[in-house]
């Protein structure tokens, strides 16, 4: 299998590096601290093509692969998380959501504007007394002649205070569970619908993060994704390409942590040698080199086989698993190689280790990675 980038991957790829270098290194610590996001950069990737990388051109988007997408979203990450989470989100989860389950009107409405960043976009399923038990809802939607009156609450939004449509899960049958869930378009500033204040998290601190509140919110039966009941199987088959998108970010932030740590290990002297001839930091080295390019090769073919149509849920899960582990490990030995100094804000190294953790939380647990991949396999 032959995983050699064709001449515009490699354009892509390049192109995502110098945007990340000279646009969203400048201030990244800054933006971290303060969680601040990175409004103007974020636009500028619209301009760019990278928020709707996978959107055909007829819909205003770049016409790209899945592949495209992976060396985009790792070369963002490996600079800044926060704005690869959202680049993330608007791709894998919202965008694909209406190219493979709206209608035409919907996507000439909706689709249109995300895909050039004019629109951002917010994907909508947990809820406070969910999480891993995704279908466990207590947000409900009544059918009202042509409208749906939602109430409820929704929770962990990212891209939740500033995104201008919403993919939102809500039952809309009750006593059926996960049969009776539906999904909807929901514009930002309609009546009856609210925003909480934005968490305060460990990491991915530039991304915005809220709850969704839903007070007699009337929205349009034709903003209903496809047909009644068909939420939960619209959200399940778009997380399986999510992960593939968190994969992709976890493989940038250990990248990240890889190239800090040969660069720190290079010219950092003790005992009179730089530390990098020491055996103890060439292991920590070797390994963190050998579970990232084993990361990129799952991740990559887990896009791969998206691109030819073929089933990739257990792939999907594969890489965001390992590509997740493969972050949160190399972001700590990457502290542990810098010492006192990986402790500092103004290394930047420990804000890798901040960012790593929440690849092995957010769209799916990796537990519930282990999970899939079981069940693939038992049902092979």
């Amino acid at each position: 299998m032959d995983f050699k980038l064709t001449e515009e991957q490699e354009l892509i790829k390049k192109t995502a590096r110098k945007f990340a270098i000279e646009h969203l290194e400048p201030g990244v610590i800054e933006r971290d601290d303060l969680a601040k996001t990175p409004y103007e950069q974020i636009k500028m990737m619209g301009e760019l093509g990278f928020l709707g990388m996978m959107v055909p051109e007829e819909w205003n988007g770049a016409g790209m692969d899945a592949v495209s997408y992976v060396v985009a979203m790792e070369e963002i990450s490996r600079i800044d998380a926060s704005a690869g989470v959202i680049m993330s989100v608007n791709n894998s989860l919202v965008c694909q959501i209406f190219l493979d389950w709206a209608n035409d009107a919907q996507r000439q409405k909706y689709l249109t504007k995300l895909a050039t960043g004019e629109y951002i976009g917010a994907f909508s399923l947990s809820e406070p007394q969910s999480g891993s038990d995704a279908s466990n809802m207590h947000t409900f939607a009544e059918k009202d002649g042509d409208s749906y009156i939602l109430n409820g609450t929704k929770n962990w939004i990212t891209n939740g205070l500033t995104s201008d449509v919403l993919m939102v899960m809500v039952p809309t049958t009750k006593g059926i569970g996960y049969k009776g869930i539906s999904c909807f378009i929901i514009e930002s500033g309609i009546p009856g619908f609210s925003r909480g204040a934005k968490e305060n998290k460990l990491g991915i601190r530039g991304s915005e993060t809220c709850e969704i509140y839903f007070d007699n919110c009337r929205v349009p039966a034709e903003n209903m994704v496809n047909e009644a009941g068909q939420g939960f199987r619209i959200a399940m088959k778009t997380l399986n390409g999510g992960r593939i998108g968190i994969a992709a970010q976890a493989l940038g932030i250990a990248q990240a942590a890889l190239e800090k740590s040969v660069a720190y290990a290079k010219e950092r002297k003790q005992f009179g040698k730089t530390i990098g001839t020491f055996g103890a930091i060439q292991s920590k080295i070797a390994i963190m080199a050998t579970n990232i390019e084993a990361s990129r090769l799952l991740t990559l073919h887990a896009a791969q086989l998206k691109d030819e149509h073929k089933s990739y849920a257990k792939e999907a899960a594969m890489a965001k698993q390992f590509a997740s582990q493969t972050a949160v490990d190399a972001a700590r030995e990457c502290v542990q190689i810098h010492g006192g100094y990986g402790y500092m804000q103004e290394y930047g190294v420990e804000r890798l280790m901040r960012d790593a953790k929440i690849t092995q939380i957010y769209e799916g647990t990796s537990e519930i990675q282990e999970v899939v991949i079981a069940r693939s396999i038992m049902e092979e």
